[in-house]
């Protein structure tokens, strides 16, 4: 019997969509507010790399085609993703995808990719200082007891608590922030706030902030002393975050494995973003590293009918959202030298699932995602090898073909199967 696997590198986009003109970056440098056309996570990181002599080098990705997914969307093949000399094909089936969800947002990709687009408008906060409404933080400051909140303002998340962290521990009020996506974040101190009421507080939040239709609360905690960044000194944001999501749509690729009697392994923070439903096993890491860990420790444990579902978070978290082109690429690099390992354990019907949710362009203007067109790779022993998929017009094909890979016994609510 099958399994699938999704190995999402979150925000690891392959160009821009068709509809990027209409989705926005702030040039922190002029404040201006430009259009996320031409952003190209991939190919203009590949780009960044090449021009200083260091070209990028992904060998396994490539070879599994991943520069002719990359040509779906741009029509260019990135430096240094190229079949290698004397290759018949890619080892891959090979395409990309593109998003029809009204968001640029980590949820909306996810549920896209699982067969429900999310075919409304999520609530946002404008970006005024304050941003949050009163009401809002009158109504969390009384339900959890706290002397007030600091913050309150659209911020980078290692920005504002290297900022604000001192009076945080001295004050004993949360740093409340939010972006572009549609989040209302929390930061506070494992030990001088406690991590455990920084959950129960987040949970209030989410509850209050239902009406406003905002897709995420996060709890952001962090430990360390003296103000400072993520570099070792300083506070340092820890592996604890916790999201605190709206519900999926249902009926999405999670609700029909379990339904069929299969179960869904989460690796990082996959359990999070679906609401917690539909989880049958959950294994919550911290760093690249950990995620390929745990992701091979569940494909040795898994059984027939299983989808495994990992979330690679730091492309997006740690080197897009700071737009680190040289940190991103490494660590690309360091995902590309695990696959190996994974290949090694695949068994007789498995179908793998590379792709991403959203773009993140380290190079591009502002520190927001970007809309972009994603890669899409099957491989494994139940690929069908050296096909190419063209571009989807939907991210809910994918989740589609690992239905039918499945036989799941249902259609999902949106979606093709490819093959």
């Amino acid at each position: 019997m099958a399994r699938a696997f999704i190995l999402l590198c979150d925000s690891v986009g392959c160009g821009g969509a068709p509809d990027a003109g209409d989705f926005f970056n702030i040039d922190a440098a002029t404040g201006e507010s430009l259009p996320d056309t031409g952003s190209d996570t991939l190919g203009n990181l590949a780009r960044w790399r090449a021009a200083r002599g260091w070209p990028l080098r992904l060998p396994h990705l490539a070879r599994m085609g991943l520069g002719l997914a990359c040509a779906e969307a741009t029509g260019e093949i990135p430096p240094g993703l190229e079949l290698p000399g004397g290759a018949a094909g890619p080892q891959a089936a090979v395409g990309s995808a593109i998003e029809t969800s009204r968001g640029k947002d980590t949820p909306s990709g996810h549920y896209e990719i699982c067969g429900t687009p999310v075919d409304f408008d999520w609530g946002y906060f404008p970006r005024t200082r304050p941003c949050f409404p009163d009401a809002l933080i009158e109504a969390l400051v009384e339900a959890c007891d706290l002397p007030g909140v600091l913050g309150n303002e659209h911020a980078s998340g290692t920005a504002i608590i290297a900022e604000l962290g001192d009076e945080h521990c001295l004050s004993g009020k949360p740093i409340v922030y939010t972006s572009a996506d549609s989040v209302f974040q929390i930061a506070a101190h494992e030990e001088a706030f406690g991590l455990d009421r920084l959950y129960a507080v987040c949970e209030v939040a989410r509850g209050i902030c239902d009406p406003l239709n905002i897709g995420r609360v996060i709890a952001r905690p962090f430990t360390g002393s003296g103000g400072g960044a993520d570099d070792g000194a300083g506070y340092r944001r820890t592996g604890n975050r916790r999201d605190f999501a709206v519900p999926p749509p249902p009926g999405n690729l999670l609700d029909a494995v379990v339904e069929a009697g299969g179960a869904v392994w989460s690796v990082g923070k996959v359990d999070d973003i679906f609401g917690h439903r539909s989880i049958s096993h959950r294994s919550k890491r911290d760093g690249l590293a950990a995620l390929w860990d745990g992701t091979l420790e569940a494909a040795q444990a898994a059984e027939d009918g299983a989808l495994i579902f990992t979330n690679f978070v730091d492309f997006d978290s740690k080197f897009g959202h700071r737009r680190l082109p040289g940190g991103y690429a490494e660590a690309l690099e360091y995902w590309d030298s695990r696959l190996p390992e994974l290949l090694s354990v695949l068994r007789e019907d498995d179908l793998v699932l590379w792709t991403a949710d959203h773009g993140n362009d380290p190079t591009w203007p502002g520190t927001d995602h970007t809309r972009e067109q994603v890669p899409m790779l099957f491989f494994g022993p139940a690929a069908p090898t050296g096909r190419r998929l063209g571009t989807s017009v939907t991210f809910a094909d994918m989740g589609a073909t690992l239905a039918r890979h499945l036989g799941l016994g249902r259609d999902l609510p949106h979606g093709t199967a490819l093959f």
